[in-house]
């Protein structure tokens, strides 16, 4: 099978990106777009995020053989529950979310007779909203797909070609353990963005002025990723909270041995891990992950 009519629900960063990339890479499919935001429809309809911008979500998903619902992850249930009237039978109905078990669990319980197949495409920026997407945001990036045991073959297999054709990279997991991968690889950097930025805005010694107008590179980067959507990021971590405490309870026990490490004048282990992290990053750039020229190849002054 293969999709021919994608709905999208949602049309900030994510959904948005997904429509414009169909435009760009799928001509054979039509999308139909939906924002519970009027103003959002209003600026998808002036960028054509989608063919059709629709004023409800059963509308947009009339007809329709997928339906990507890109909400906050704390929304998905009734997201679900708007587009149900609409469904045919055999419309396979997916998501965006970086927090699988509970989706999977959200979207099963609003569509207990319909197709569902979870998916996180692991792409983003510190942008959001409809004037953030891109049509190439998904080249050469995982999305990862957790489909249910009885998910049908060939829709699973849809699923994936239909990302592929966006230019994603797809793998298959098991919702737990995206969601115990994805509390390493993003929601806990996440995590300790907000915190480390919020704990350097609250120094008493130091100005608000001085911390923006002396922000060294490290800095800068966390605050780039405490930019990010703080709706999304809330619901992140209230609907990941299992695996997110166990690798923050992991990450603070190696935090307390690097303090000891620093106290105790002990060289020779924060040498250890800091020659092993920069393999990791090595690593990162050799698959394509992130870009190796210097400064993650941002442009400056007099650069063309």
């Amino acid at each position: 099978m293969s999709f021919e009519r994608v709905a999208i629900v949602g049309l900030g960063l994510i959904g948005g990106s997904i429509g414009l990339a169909v435009r760009e890479h799928l001509p054979g499919v039509t999308t139909r777009g939906y924002d519970l935001d009027p103003a959002v429809r209003r600026r998808a309809a002036e960028r054509r995020l989608a063919d059709n911008i629709c004023e409800t979500a059963e509308e947009a998903a009339a007809d329709a053989d997928l339906v990507i619902l890109c909400v906050p992850v704390g929304a998905m249930g009734a997201a679900a529950r708007a587009v149900l009237p609409a469904l045919k039978a055999d419309t396979v109905v997916s998501d965006v979310g970086s927090s699988k078990q509970a989706i999977g669990e959200a979207l099963s319980a609003a569509l207990p007779d319909h197709a569902v197949i979870p998916a996180h495409p692991v792409a983003g920026t510190e942008n959001s909203g409809p004037d953030a997407g891109f049509a190439t945001l998904f080249h050469r990036r995982w999305c990862i797909v957790t489909p249910p045991a009885d998910a049908a073959p060939e829709q699973v297999t849809a699923l994936v070609e239909f990302w592929q054709g966006l230019g994603a990279m797809v793998d298959t997991m098991d919702p737990q353990h995206h969601d115990r991968v994805l509390a390493v690889t993003s929601h806990i950097p996440h995590l300790i963005a907000y915190t480390i930025v919020g704990t350097a805005s609250d120094l008493e010694e130091v100005t608000r002025g001085e911390v923006i107008k002396y922000s060294a590179g490290g800095f800068r980067d966390f605050t780039r990723i405490a930019a990010s959507d703080p709706t999304m990021w809330r619901d992140v971590f209230l609907h990941n909270r299992d695996a997110v405490l166990e690798m923050l309870d992991r990450f603070l026990t190696d935090l307390a041995m690097m303090r000891e490490a620093i106290r105790a004048g002990d060289g020779e282990t924060m040498f250890d891990l800091f020659s092993r992290t920069r393999e990791i990053r090595r690593s990162i750039v050799e698959m394509g992950q992130d870009d190796a020229r210097p400064d993650f190849g941002r442009k400056h002054n007099g650069d063309s």
